[in-house]
């Protein structure tokens, strides 16, 4: 996205006319640029991370909205799905008070007394003890404490009477009224059953809609990160330009036998390092062709900001196959020495087994 920029300490000694000064705030502005560049590396980030999770179809209806009135909808949405769930739930009180005034609910109405009626183990056996006087505050709480959804209070009245039926033996009247309370209850909520059914229809399809313009709005959000990213790529490249510009300025010019040594040290590049001393010639020349199937160089006609760059290039290129070559040789080297040692010591153990 952005090559390096040459500043005094990457310029051989003799070449540089910047004084140190001048040397300073250019490299304190090179590391800002620097900054800059990762910033928006991990914007970049973000965006390619976010179109590559997303599988929104191209035929889909694709009505963006922004992110704060995808906010205020989801809040619309949500208030309007409470105040449903709400009715539903004054909607099961009726069922509530028709099981709780059966005459076979008088057990059920408060908290077992585990004290007075000396069950010691009870809590041994009941993990969750509930009763109809505790589902009744649950519904009647105005704290924001209660239950939130019907099927909260469906699993409380079911919990009654699993647990007494579970605590008492078959034979025992408390199991008889749980059992006859629970078939009753079972048969009103199969016929309010369909309601909330219906509700989690509506609240799944809210939901998915929901979710989908969420999505959209996030889109609409990286589009224009987006394209913000281009305008600040544009605006390095030019910063970076500017910088290469100062510090090239302050060189000398390239020599003759300078532009001969970069022509013959071409020769010698690797493909990618070649395709980049012709991106180098192109932004220097937009006529220059850099997809043509012989491709000439005239060190003499480029400009003295091309050449310093492509003395660079070169350097450094030279200078990292040597050193891939010095690794290379070292590599070599030793795999040679372990053989020979190997040898050795095989050599040693033969001359030091007895004669029989």
């Amino acid at each position: 996205m952005a090559e390096s920029v040459p500043v005094s300490s990457d310029i051989p000694a003799g070449e540089s006319k910047i004084l140190p000064v001048e040397a300073e705030t250019i490299k304190q502005r090179v590391e800002e640029v620097v900054q800059w560049v990762d910033s928006l590396e991990h914007k970049l980030t973000e965006v390619e991370n976010f179109y590559s999770t997303i599988a929104v179809s191209n035929s889909s209806p694709r009505h963006v909205v922004g992110i704060r009135k995808v906010q205020q909808e989801a809040a619309r949405r949500e208030a309007v799905a409470a105040k449903r769930m709400h009715d539903l739930m004054r909607q099961f009180g009726t069922i509530f008070r028709q099981i709780t005034q059966h005459k076979c609910a008088w057990p059920f109405m408060h908290p077992v007394d585990v004290e007075s009626l000396g069950l010691d183990d009870y809590y041994e056996v009941i993990d969750e003890p509930m009763d109809f006087s505790t589902i009744k505050n649950q519904m009647e709480a105005k704290d924001g404490t209660g239950y939130k959804h019907v099927m909260q209070i469906y699993a409380d009245m079911r919990l009654v009477f699993e647990n007494a039926m579970k605590y008492n033996e078959d034979a025992s009247d408390v199991y008889s009224m749980a059992k006859t309370l629970l078939q009753k209850f079972e048969e009103k909520w199969a016929h309010f059953l369909p309601k909330v059914q219906e509700e989690e229809k509506i609240r799944e399809e809210e939901e998915k809609q929901a979710a989908m313009e969420a999505l959209l709005a996030k889109e609409a959000s990286h589009t224009k990160t987006t394209r913000d990213l281009s305008n600040e790529i544009c605006n390095v490249n030019d910063e970076l330009e500017k910088l290469r510009n100062v510090v090239v300025g302050r060189c000398r010019k390239i020599t003759s036998e300078e532009k001969r040594n970069i022509g013959f040290a071409l020769l010698k590049l690797s493909t990618d390092e070649l395709q980049k001393v012709l991106g180098i010639v192109a932004q220097a020349d937009p006529r220059f062709q850099t997809r043509a199937e012989e491709v000439t160089i005239e060190m003499d006609v480029l400009d003295e900001p091309t050449l310093w760059r492509l003395k660079f290039l070169v350097k450094d290129a030279l200078e990292n196959a040597k050193k891939k070559e010095e690794t290379i040789r070292t590599k070599q080297n030793n795999e040679v020495s372990n053989k020979r040692n190997a040898v050795n010591k095989l050599a040693e153990r033969r001359t030091k087994r007895p004669c029989l």
